[in-house]
């Protein structure tokens, strides 16, 4: 970095703009410094599919927010504003324009502990907490033993589409379709009918399963085996919510609880129809 670069860019405004392809690397720094386990093909991706803000000074990326649409909702992520910048104000600003853009959309996000105030005055509340599993995958895990749990096809996309609907309540319709071409996906196939899914792409520091939706918890450990009996060895993450149980379960595999997040709401929660859940995040950004 130059003399001059360095003088341009202390006496140059933070301006407040649209997230475009040419920020990824800086938004790639960003994450490194906060020691979260982004690639640049992770920021690459979540920036094709959703949309964003940054603080930019002089070409240089002092903070990111993101936010996917799903119809009514919005999910919001991928928020950081560089240590030099924080305490200055920066940080609300930048949330503050998320929100914004998002409109009258119910919005959606995951909190780490140090973000929760900024969210609770800005109208969020808690829906509970989602458990962060993760890890070298050395036990050796047999998927089950039935047929019902095949690769997906392209002809299974609406029908994954729809139960994804219905077990998200939300219509995510462009993000699944997008995890399902940039990763292997598997379904629960009863008698020609879509009861269940899962989706296994690479992702930080290994790959990433999830989504994961099914009719019951047993399938959604199912589904997750057919996908672990394809990584042995890898470097796993699965995110999920905690009030369905899978968290010890997935502990007994090896893959640690190394966090915890507060799933949090500005608007109306989404609900399932009843008879599907949503059992594992796509991760903690897109929900």
């Amino acid at each position: 970095m130059t003399l001059e670069h360095v003088r341009r860019t202390l006496s140059t405004p933070l301006e407040l703009m649209n997230f475009e392809s040419r920020h990824v690397p800086g938004a790639l720094k960003l994450s490194q410094e906060m020691g979260w386990p982004y690639r640049r093909e992770d920021w690459a991706f979540a920036a094709m599919v959703g949309h964003g803000l940054v603080l930019e000074r002089a070409g240089d990326v002092f903070g990111t927010a993101m936010w996917w649409n799903y119809g009514a909702y919005a999910s919001a992520g991928m928020i950081i504003v560089t240590a030099s910048a924080q305490g200055s104000g920066f940080g609300s600003q930048l949330f503050d324009g998320l929100l914004a853009a998002t409109g009258e959309r119910n919005v959606l996000l995951n909190s780490t502990e140090e973000g929760l105030t900024l969210y609770e005055r800005r109208g969020f509340t808690a829906l509970g907490m989602v458990h962060q599993h993760q890890g070298p995958l050395t036990i050796a895990v047999t998927p089950d033993g039935r047929d019902d749990i095949r690769p997906a096809t392209v002809s299974d996309l609406p029908a994954i589409h729809s139960f994804d609907q219905r077990a998200s309540g939300m219509s995510r319709q462009t993000m699944v379709a997008a995890l399902a071409d940039a990763g292997d996906v598997v379904v629960v196939d009863r008698g020609g009918r879509v009861a269940g899914y899962a989706i296994a792409r690479r992702f930080g520091r290994g790959y990433v399963i999830g989504p994961t939706a099914a009719e019951s918890a047993h399938d959604a450990q199912r589904l997750i085996l057919a996908h672990l009996a394809m990584l042995p060895g890898q470097f796993v993450r699965i995110d999920v919510n905690a009030e369905h149980g899978l968290s010890d379960w997935l502990e007994r595999l090896g893959l640690k609880r190394v966090g915890n997040a507060t799933a949090m709401v500005k608007g109306q929660r989404p609900t399932s129809d009843g008879t599907t859940r949503l059992y594992a995040l796509a991760n903690q950004s897109f929900g």
